[in-house]
């Protein structure tokens, strides 16, 4: 049995709810994690039509990737249409999760699939997410006692690298002190300087988890004063989650690679809007799923051939392409983001096999239905 609190964990796993902005709204929104999961959705948008479709299907999670409440409510009355998707999805014992920048982000993640969409290789972050900060504990401890110390600061956070735990490095080496009036010792005698078999213990640990960690040590250390340090590490490495992403293609021309964009994307009524020289040369390209307008002033400087995102104004994209940088595909907000369903449909598929069945909306909640 498949509940859907380990539907959320493998979700969180795969887009941590901590890796989301500040203003985000993400995680479970509506649900008892104790409840069984059979079906589930994945739609890009929690709309009334998608919430009857979930329904009507029998879905006891629909994930979405727009929040439903992106901003705090009093109440969610039926009256309203986002009162109705959840009054719908309630009635219906189906719950809602919401995975949104925390989606855009990661490895596998919005930006990422579309990037994967539209043939881009070599990919990284436009801006690389910052990794969680870390510590280094050093701890020195007689020899018999060397064990469960490491036990107990990896217990407590301690020792993760990467798909790893318990990790730690330990040397040799022999400690020396002189108990002083007023100690109490638990190897030497007061005034007497002690020679002592010891062990260095390593460990790098989250910063968050410091107080725990150093906790833990001082706890199963035999000694009254123990030796040790905590240093914080800096380590920037190379970022493979962010915001966006920059990749290559077999050169072209942007007149050939916007039609790419628009045979890899669902057909909309906006279409594919291209600014630039149609005979320009395109080898470098940069994509964001949804809005990406908050990235033209970085790229603007930037060696990318053209920028691939959605909901551009007037403005700010005449200014952009002014300064002779990269050229701009314009696709509709709804077909960049929904080549993440399948992807996420499929991961969720392979993780749980035959126990839980998927599938992607069909109800498409672009806004705009037709064109004059």
């Amino acid at each position: 049995m498949t509940t859907l609190g380990d539907v959320v964990e493998l979700l969180h796993g795969w887009y941590p709810p901590g890796t989301a902005e500040d203003w985000d709204a993400v995680g479970l929104v509506y649900g008892d994690p104790a409840a069984t999961v059979k079906k589930v959705m994945f739609a890009v948008d929690p709309t009334p039509e998608v919430a009857k479709e979930a329904v009507a299907w029998g879905a006891d999670l629909l994930v979405v990737h727009h929040p439903l409440f992106l901003k705090p409510v009093h109440g969610f009355a039926a009256t309203t249409a986002k009162g109705r998707t959840l009054a719908t999805l309630a009635a219906g014992g189906c719950a809602l999760l919401t995975a949104h920048t925390n989606a855009d982000q990661a490895d596998s993640g919005v930006s990422e699939v579309l990037a994967t969409a539209l043939g881009l290789k070599e990919l990284a972050p436009i801006l690389g997410a910052e990794g969680e900060s870390l510590d280094k504990l050093v701890v020195y401890v007689p020899h018999d006692a060397a064990a469960p110390v490491r036990a107990a600061i990896a217990d407590a956070g301690a020792g993760f690298i990467g798909n790893y735990d318990h990790c730690s490095f330990t040397t040799e080496g022999q400690g020396r002190f002189r108990p002083l009036e007023g100690s109490d010792p638990t190897i030497g005698t007061i005034g007497d300087i002690a020679v002592v078999d010891e062990h260095r213990i390593e460990a790098v640990l989250p910063r968050r988890r410091r107080g725990e960690v150093v906790n833990a040590m001082l706890a199963n250390h035999p000694y009254e004063s123990p030796a040790y340090d905590v240093t914080e590490l800096t380590d920037p490495g190379l970022a493979t989650t962010g915001t966006g992403r920059v990749g290559v293609i077999e050169e072209t021309t942007l007149r050939d690679f916007a039609q790419v964009v628009a045979e890899a994307l669902p057909e909309t009524e906006q279409g594919v809007r291209v600014g630039g020289d149609p005979d320009r040369v395109v080898r470098r390209v940069a994509v964001c799923g949804g809005a990406g307008d908050f990235l033209l002033d970085r790229l603007a400087g930037s060696d990318v051939d053209v920028y691939v995102t959605s909901d551009l104004r007037h403005h700010p994209a005449a200014e952009f392409l002014e300064k002779d940088g990269p050229a701009l595909i314009d696709v509709a907000h709804w077909a960049a983001e929904s080549t993440w369903l399948p992807v996420v449909r499929a991961r969720l598929a392979e993780a749980l096999g035959d126990t839980v069945d998927s599938r992607v909306s069909e109800v498409r909640t672009d806004p705009w239905t037709f064109r004059i």
